[in-house]
């Protein structure tokens, strides 16, 4: 067997990508952090619901200065630089939090640590951009997505095994493996941000919907219809994701008690693995497939995988969710971005890559404050409901938009036919 074929679906993709693949797995290996952000603040903090979903909506929200402030750079000053240094501040963010102990400033600090998170995010996705194209990007951003959960399979489980006797080390391991990866980038990533010339070379063999634009942000986005409605539904997919972070640690708590942190550990391993070992087989399903039909296809995966939470109480159940909600999480994951890349300006890649996050992350704020309000008068299972319900009818919709994709290319396609006839 060759290299490339055991490679599959990936293995024509650039070296460059490859070393970002690499860069994510480490980090992710190490991100300790976030994932039990709402068991800290509810256990170690003694925060209320209401307060911990309050905490949770600043993190997300410090995704919007921080993309704007990324994304301008990326597009202005270069995606490398943008990407090292912001990336560098949100590590050097959980130093302090591993000698703090119970401080109440420490949830400033992660809140902190997620603005600057935002502002390395846009430059890292308009990286991938430069460095790939629409024939290829459903690939690799897959690889990209599975990269990142290779090292999610056992980051939670090291953070949760941590967590009780060794807590502090859970702040300095995600500092530590995240400038591990920065050095990665930095040394084996050139600066992928092209200028004018460059811009002006390649315009022949950019898609008409990246090519490069004159105005401003909302000028461009104003010209894709499309990308806003789809940007929309993302939105709402969102709040629907989000709860796995917040209301199903709870959940665990409540059904679990002690073994809690440790069980919602081994539920966040297996949706890294059922990501590790199904995302090469689900691209290879999908890959004829537009990626705004499979984004829909994810929907469904979410509202089945979400909405049997609301009648179970055995692990072995959670786990058999997780498993099927994951599935819609790869679906949306890597054909999402593909096609906001495919919908992107050239000139315009970072601010593009900054407003995706800040659309998804209003769904990510408004989730676990609305959340938090609406669990201190309704049982936790009762919210699962609400999530079957709402991921289906965004997963109508999402359909409904790929009928009009098609539509639009047909019409287009016989109106150049007849105009060759005539």
């Amino acid at each position: 067997m060759t290299v490339k074929s055991f490679l599959g679906p990936y293995k024509n993709l650039p070296s460059s990508i490859f070393v970002i693949f690499f860069a994510r797995v480490v980090n992710s290996a190490g991100h300790f952090v976030m994932p039990l952000m709402a068991i800290f603040l509810s256990d170690k903090l003694g925060f209320s619901t209401q307060k911990t979903g309050f905490f949770m909506m600043l993190a997300s929200l410090g995704y919007v200065p921080g993309s704007f402030i990324g994304g301008k750079l990326a597009d202005h000053v270069g995606r490398k630089k943008t990407f090292i240094l912001f990336q560098a501040l949100a590590a050097f963010s959980f130093i302090p939090c591993a000698f703090l102990g119970n401080s109440q400033i420490i949830p400033w600090l992660l809140v902190l640590s997620t603005v600057f998170g935002g502002a390395a995010s846009p430059a890292n996705g308009a990286m991938v951009a430069d460095l790939t194209k629409s024939e290829n990007r459903k690939e690799a951003y897959s690889l990209l997505y599975l990269g990142h959960n290779l090292g999610f399979a056992v980051g939670p489980m090291i953070a949760g095994m941590l967590y009780k006797n060794f807590f502090s080390w859970i702040f300095i391991g995600d500092a530590l493996t995240t400038f591990i990866s920065i050095t990665l980038v930095a040394l084996l990533i050139p600066e992928t941000r092209p200028d004018h010339e460059k811009i002006k070379e390649n315009a022949h063999s950019l898609d008409i919907n990246e090519k490069a634009e004159s105005g401003s942000l909302l000028s461009a986005m104003a010209k894709r219809p499309m990308l806003i409605m789809f940007l929309f539904c993302i939105m709402l997919y969102s709040f629907v994701y989000v709860q796995s972070h917040f209301t199903l640690p709870l959940q665990m708590n409540q059904n679990f008690g002690v073994h809690g942190p440790k069980y919602y550990g081994f539920l966040m391993t297996t949706n890294a693995l059922t990501v590790v070992i199904f995302t090469t087989l689900v691209t290879k399903i999908t890959l004829k497939l537009k990626p705004i039909f499979c984004v829909g296809l994810g929907g469904l995966f979410y509202a089945a995988g979400f909405g049997m939470l609301f009648g179970i109480d055995r692990l072995h159940l959670f786990i058999f969710s997780t498993f099927i909600w994951t599935i819609g999480e790869i679906l949306i994951s890597t054909n999402g971005m593909a096609y906001v890349a495919n919908n992107t300006p050239v000139t315009h890649r970072g601010r593009f890559n900054a407003i995706v996050p800040i659309i998804a992350e209003a769904g990510h704020s408004l989730g676990p404050l609305l959340t938090g309000k609406y669990l201190m008068d309704h049982s936790i299972s009762s919210l699962w409901l609400l999530t079957l319900y709402g991921a289906f009818v965004v997963a109508l919709l999402l359909f409904a938009l790929h009928f009009v994709e098609n539509s639009k290319l047909r019409k287009s396609e016989q109106e150049k036919l007849e105009q060759n006839l005539s």
